[in-house]
């Protein structure tokens, strides 16, 4: 296989790891809670994604450094969420002001 082609099937791995990512950033925000969200999942997942990163970089492929990275900063975003989150217990905006219902 020439290198343009596992270049290619290099980028478009990454790019479909990074779309996963995307949806659950997303509820979280909408919901402001990250109770589903598996901490222990996420710091495996997070270290996963920093060896991948330092392979990448090691090995010389841009793919996988680059990709690992994105990624690595996604998952790292749903694990400070997590972090911030929690259970949802964090009050929402509208129940802060006042005659706001909660």
């Amino acid at each position: 296989m020439s290198s343009l082609a596992a270049d290619a099937v290099g980028i478009a791995a990454g790019l479909c790891s990074m779309t996963s990512f995307l949806p659950q950033i997303v509820k979280i925000v909408r919901e402001r809670d990250a109770s589903g969200v598996s901490l222990r999942m996420y710091l495996v997942t997070v270290t996963g994604f920093t060896l991948w990163t330092g392979y990448g970089v090691l090995i010389g492929s841009w793919p996988v450094w680059g990709s690992n990275a994105v990624n690595l900063a996604l998952a790292s975003t749903i694990l400070a969420l997590r972090a911030r989150l929690g259970d949802g217990a964090a009050p929402r905006p509208e129940a802060c002001t006042k005659g706001g219902r909660g």
